[in-house]
């Protein structure tokens, strides 16, 4: 992203956040009591829209005064943090971390013995309001999180004025930044991107030089997706044309994390046009390898908190008509198990790298 694009961004956040504040003075001057509109990020208001595939808040309206008791602490909270957000992070040009900013809203209010915030859930939930209230993204405030994620390929970007050869950092590869609309893509050369939930595949996979042998990259985090890296996915897909398929276990929550990529997820519906992918792809290990691939005595039996979970995501409204993610949870329950991606190893260390994923991706065995 070129430098000049960051700068307009940055001057339209501080801006968005400028309203905010004025719209307060102005209920203010007029001897109102002041008011902050917001849609509602209850689930009450998540709607499946059939139209784009993807999940999103619907037309329900809140609100937020400062002299309604019920209301006045959480007031103070979202007028204090959106001040941080301006002052010290968007004009400055930096960026803090979550529990940074935490930090710097936990104060006494004057008088009082009572905290502004006292656990970083509340600032953490108040910074989530304020992306609903502006129409920005955390990113877009300059607000970072952990990173858990891992690239490797045929890739050259650009990150804060360094340029970085994915293709020349080991068995590590490049350490994926909490916020990735600040890359700048200089050089791509690969088919499509493969996303994997397990670190330890993605190992695997880059001492094997998978990516080199089959012109893709190769991605990774630990667990459910964090947003930079779905970020980072989405535009891979929509700037630079790249199909994008998920590796994952075969197990209800590997269709989780392959749905939140692909349609978005309850608790972030609000942000999902900047983090769903409709045309992603599913690639990761299936009922039918189990069978294939005679892995019936790898299965993990499946627990109650299995079931449970399956039951619930299976009537998703992304899940429920869709008769091949069915057929699979069908099956899971028929064999009463589930199978990790390392199972594979079962048929050889590089039976992953060197037959399984090849033959898949080649003959488009995919789920959508």
């Amino acid at each position: 992203m070129a430098k000049h694009k960051i700068t307009k961004e940055k001057s339209k956040s501080t801006e968005k956040l400028k309203e905010i504040g004025s719209n307060i003075v102005k209920d203010i001057e007029k001897g109102k009591n002041p008011v902050i509109n917001f849609p509602l990020r209850n689930l009450s208001n998540i709607v499946f829209d059939q139209k784009t595939r993807t999940l999103k808040l619907g037309d329900k309206m809140g609100s937020r005064s400062f002299f309604n008791v019920a209301h006045s602490k959480k007031f103070l909270q979202t007028v204090e943090i959106a001040s941080i957000l301006k002052k010290e992070l968007l004009e400055t040009g930096k960026h803090e971390h979550l529990r940074g900013v935490f930090y710097m809203a936990k104060r006494t209010i004057p008088g009082t013995n009572v905290n502004i915030v006292d656990e970083q859930m509340e600032s953490d939930d108040v910074i989530e309001d304020l992306e609903v209230i502006s129409g920005l993204s955390r990113e877009q405030l300059h607000v970072s999180a952990n990173k858990m994620g891992s690239m490797v390929g045929n890739i050259i970007l650009e990150d804060s004025g360094d340029t970085i050869d994915c293709s020349k950092l080991g068995r590590g590869g490049y350490s994926i930044p909490s916020i990735t609309d600040e890359l700048s893509f200089k050089k791509i050369n690969a088919k499509y991107v493969l996303y994997m939930e397990k670190a330890a595949i993605f190992e695997r996979l880059n001492e094997d030089k998978f990516w080199q042998k089959n012109n893709c990259t190769l991605v990774t985090s630990q667990g459910q997706t964090t947003r930079g890296i779905r970020r980072l996915l989405q535009r891979l897909s929509e700037e630079k044309d790249l199909p994008i398929y998920v590796l994952c276990d075969w197990d209800i929550y590997g269709a989780y994390i392959y749905s939140v990529i692909k349609y978005g997820s309850i608790a972030l519906a609000h942000a999902s046009g900047k983090l769903t992918i409709p045309n992603v792809k599913y690639v990761g290990v299936t009922g039918d390898d189990v069978v294939k691939h005679d892995l019936k005595k790898h299965l993990i039996k499946l627990t109650e908190q299995d079931i449970k979970r399956m039951k619930q995501v299976s009537e998703y409204d992304w899940f429920k008509d869709n008769k091949e993610w069915q057929r699979q949870f069908k099956m899971m329950k028929d064999f009463n198990g589930k199978v990790e991606i390392q199972a594979l190893a079962a048929r050889g260390i590089s039976f992953i790298s060197e037959k399984y994923l090849v033959d898949k991706i080649k003959n488009k065995e995919f789920i959508e």
